[in-house]
C-alpha cells in the first residue's frame, strides 16, 4: 500500500495565530474515541476544563463551542492551549489532520490539503510549477488496483493532461475537459447561479455578500483574469479540483457530472474575482485565496451542497 500526495504536500505548514480565519472557530469539532479516553486520564485544571469542555451526550464526543463559536480550547492569542501544554500529539484526530483529507483506493491512499484552509490555499495556488503525485510512503506490498479504480486513476491523468496544457489558456483547457467528459454547462446568466448558490446551506455571511455581488455586479467589461501568474494559479485550482473531487465518483457513479463540477467550481470562482475587481477597485492572487478558502468551506465540506451542484449540472 503505498501513500501519495501532490509535490507540494510536504512544503504545508499550519500557520496558528497568524491564520485570519481560524479552524478552530465555527466548525464542530469531534473528539474521536481514542483521544476521548486520553483526555479522560487528565487530572488537575486541564482535566477539568477537558471535562467542562466535551460534549459526551451525543454518539460522538465533541467540544462545546464558546462565545464567537470559539473552541474552549483556543486562546486569545490564537494558539491552542492543548498544544502549548501538552504538545501536537494530544490533539484530536480531526485536529491533527485538518485540513488534510483522503482518497482510498485498491493499491493506495492518496492524501491532499484543503482550500478552506489560507495557508493551503496560499501553498497551492502559487505553486509555479505543475503539479505532479509523489510517493511519500510505500510498504513494499503491491496491491493489484480494482478495475474500477484503475480506470478512473487512468481518466483522471488525462484530465490532468489536459488541466495542465500550459500552449492553451485554462478557459480552452476547461472546456476540453468538458468535451472529454462528453458534458456541458447549463446555459445560466450569472445571476441565476448566484440565486442556485444561494439556495444553499451557507455559514458565513461574506460568502452570501460574495453571492449577491455575483448576482448583481455587471461585470460584462471587465477583463478574464488571464495573465500568466493568474493562469498558474486557476491551473492549480483545477487540478486540485479534479484530485479532490474525482474520487467520489467510484461511490456515486457521477464520473461526468465530478468533472462538470470542476470546471463549473473553477468558472465561478472566476467570475467571483472579477466582480470583487470592480467592487473593490481591484484583484490580486491573495483576494483569490479568500474567495476559493469560501467557496471550498462552504461547497466541498458540505456533502448535501455538491449534491445539489451536481443536479443542478444536469437541469435544463
Amino acid at each position: 500500500m503505498k501513500l501519495i500526495a501532490p509535490d507540494y504536500y510536504t512544503k504545508f505548514k499550519c500557520i496558528a495565530d497568524k491564520c485570519k480565519h481560524s479552524c478552530c472557530i465555527g466548525w464542530v469539532i469531534d473528539v474521536d474515541p481514542d483521544t476521548l479516553e486520553y483526555y479522560h486520564t487528565m487530572q488537575g485544571d486541564l482535566g477539568e476544563r477537558l471535562k467542562k469542555g466535551i460534549d459526551e451526550s451525543d454518539e460522538t464526543a465533541h467540544f462545546i463551542l464558546g462565545e464567537g463559536e470559539r473552541c474552549p480550547f483556543l486562546n486569545q492569542s490564537g494558539l491552542c492551549d492543548l498544544i502549548t501544554e501538552l504538545g501536537e500529539e494530544s490533539l484530536c484526530q480531526i485536529c491533527t489532520d485538518h485540513p488534510r483529507y483522503r482518497n482510498f483506493y485498491s493499491d493506495r491512499t492518496e492524501i491532499g490539503l484543503g482550500l478552506c484552509c489560507e495557508a493551503a490555499g496560499e501553498l497551492i495556488l502559487k505553486h509555479q510549477e505543475k503539479t505532479t503525485l509523489v510517493i511519500l510512503e510505500d510498504d513494499g506490498e503491491n496491491e493489484e488496483l480494482d478495475v474500477p479504480d484503475e480506470s478512473l486513476l487512468t481518466w483522471r491523468e488525462e484530465l490532468f493532461a489536459i488541466a495542465q496544457d500550459r500552449s492553451r489558456s485554462v478557459a480552452e483547457r476547461a472546456a476540453a475537459i468538458l468535451d472529454a467528459a462528453e458534458m456541458s454547462i447549463p446555459e445560466r446568466s450569472l445571476a441565476e447561479w448566484a440565486d442556485i448558490y444561494l439556495e444553499l446551506e451557507r455559514l458565513e455571511e461574506s460568502w452570501t455578500d460574495c453571492l449577491q455581488g455575483l448576482k448583481t455586479t455587471d461585470i460584462s467589461d471587465v477583463p478574464v483574469l488571464d495573465t500568466q501568474e493568474w493562469e498558474v494559479a486557476f491551473e492549480q485550482l483545477l487540478v486540485y479540483f479534479l484530485y479532490r473531487q474525482l474520487p467520489f465518483a467510484l461511490d456515486d457513479g457521477e464520473y461526468e457530472g465530478r468533472a462538470a463540477f470542476c470546471v463549473l467550481s473553477y468558472r465561478i470562482i472566476h467570475d467571483l474575482c472579477r466582480v470583487h475587481a470592480v467592487l473593490h477597485g481591484r484583484v490580486g492572487l491573495d483576494d483569490l485565496v479568500e474567495i476559493v478558502r469560501q467557496y471550498s468551506a462552504e461547497i466541498e465540506y458540505s456533502d448535501e451542497n455538491v449534491e445539489a451542484l451536481l443536479d443542478a449540472l444536469f437541469e435544463e
